[in-house]
């Protein structure tokens, strides 16, 4: 039987090319849909909305830490494909005593490349795979950092203040863009108006998810920092780490261009 390694180092046993998939991670579903794997996807959480026009027509089986165990155990997959942060550990290993689960554990660029490559190995589409994370690489590889520097503070949240740390993927497509985090605790940490006030960044970003943060915000961080550039940024090209990355160097070289010019 083959034997597959995920990003955690565990051990997945697969006696076939897997035919009922269950992706419990937006932005490996939009991969999977990528890869061209449609009639393999049984079902897929809440929050799995690109492509718009397929994810519709899949069997939604809750949130990505809310998951409803009995709809999977109906669907009988003999794949599931979960990540370290985006999902519930607890949850995860009840899923293991039944079924397949590879768990993806991504903090930068090179292991998502990874991610997708490994994918494919286990889908049996490797081909495709290998051509998506070369691609990817190369426009990374044409983003030119930017020059002045730019200190910035990425915020996922309100109510209360939270933002991307170090040890981030956020983080780290924040450095391939030149920008220097003033946040220097790990992971997701609360953010204080004194805290923030205090780290006085040139930039503040605002990212369109999971908080849906809007122009209004913009004024209330004005507010606190008058001489700061306040943005809204696309948190979908900042935060997913799969197909969804062919978008995010033009992406970051616009936001780049726009900081420059301010």
């Amino acid at each position: 039987m083959p034997v597959f390694y995920d990003q955690m180092n565990n051990a997945v046993s697969l006696p076939a090319t897997p035919r009922r998939i269950i992706s419990i991670v937006p932005s490996q579903t939009e991969l999977l849909f990528n890869l061209e794997l449609d009639e393999q996807i049984a079902g897929i959480t809440k929050f799995c909305i690109h492509p718009a026009d397929k994810v519709k027509h899949v069997m939604k089986i809750g949130g990505t830490k809310q998951l409803n165990l009995e709809a999977i155990h109906q669907l009988q997959p003999d794949l599931i494909i979960a990540n370290k942060e985006e999902n519930e550990q607890s949850q995860v290993e009840k899923l293991m005593h039944h079924y397949p689960v590879w768990v993806s554990d991504i903090n930068d660029l090179h292991s998502a490349l990874n991610m997708i490559t490994m994918l494919g190995e286990v889908t049996g589409k490797q081909p495709e795979a290998v051509a998506l994370a070369d691609s990817i690489a190369k426009q990374f590889a044409s983003l030119k950092p930017i020059t002045q520097a730019t200190r910035v503070a990425y915020f996922i949240w309100r109510k209360p203040y939270m933002a991307a740390g170090q040890d981030t993927f956020i983080n780290a497509m924040l450095t391939l863009c030149g920008f220097k985090n003033v946040l220097t605790a790990n992971r997701y940490p609360e953010v204080s108006a004194h805290e923030l006030i205090a780290a006085n960044p040139d930039a503040i970003l605002l990212s369109s998810e999971p908080y849906p943060f809007a122009q209004k915000h913009i004024d209330e961080f004005k507010t606190m920092l008058p001489d700061a550039q306040v943005i809204l940024a696309d948190g979908e090209l900042f935060s997913w780490y799969g197909s969804r990355l062919l978008y995010s160097p033009k992406y970051f070289t616009k936001l780049i261009e726009k900081l420059t010019a301010m």
